[in-house]
């Protein structure tokens, strides 16, 4: 039987590119239906009826949702490509920790760069500094699990869409403060995996809100 394939998202979503990068990675075949959030579909709400948001990714009609767990998700089901994640372990917790770090770390004082505006300096202070902890992580590898693309990057690399935005708002400049990954960043941009999943830049700069 194949395999039918559908993704809930919404294209500014850089948890939803997330998706369709491993989906590319993998070379799955799905259907993309992109949603309107303000008037979300009544097959968003039956797929995700706990926080009725995206992504959802719909594989033979069973729903895998938040978008680190749908990635993982991908990696176990389509195993006849690259792994996203390590074999052993101990590796694997390490990615899932750096993951998770992009999220707790990165997520809410990015938020905090576009509004409210009394709190954008603080918010990109700690930006920074959170970028600057994945760079020492990155370290002088092409990757961050070495050699090899994988889950951490995609995890981290739907932020670069943001960069510009950040930078308006926060007053800030990423690529002074962190060189090292932004030329990791455009390392991931020559993936056309990457190149083909994430949103435009200038479309993002001025639609964060």
């Amino acid at each position: 039987m194949t395999d039918k394939v559908v993704l809930l998202d919404f294209w500014p979503s850089l948890f939803g590119m997330r998706v369709r990068i491993a989906l590319a990675e993998k070379g799955v075949k799905y259907e993309y239906r992109d949603e309107d959030l303000a008037n979300k579909s009544p097959l968003l709400l039956e797929m995700n009826p706990v926080h009725k948001k995206i992504p959802v990714l719909i594989h033979n009609g069973k729903p895998v949702c938040e978008s680190l767990i749908i990635v993982q998700y991908i990696d176990e089901v389509w195993k006849d490509k690259a792994p996203l994640l390590p074999s052993d372990p101990y590796q694997r917790a390490h990615a899932r920790f750096w993951a998770d770090y992009v999220d707790q770390k990165l997520y809410v004082p990015a938020r905090k760069l576009i509004w409210p505006p009394e709190e954008c300096e603080a918010a990109g202070k700690e930006f920074i500094g959170s970028l600057k902890m994945m760079e020492g992580e990155l370290g002088d590898k092409p990757f961050f699990s070495g050699v090899t693309f994988g889950f951490v990057d995609i995890a981290l690399i739907t932020f670069y869409i943001w960069f510009k935005a950040f930078e308006t708002y926060g007053n800030l400049s990423v690529e002074s403060e962190c060189p090292e990954l932004i030329a990791w960043a455009k390392r991931c941009l020559g993936r056309e995996s990457v190149a083909k999943s994430l949103a435009d830049q200038e479309r993002q700069k001025f639609g964060l809100k």
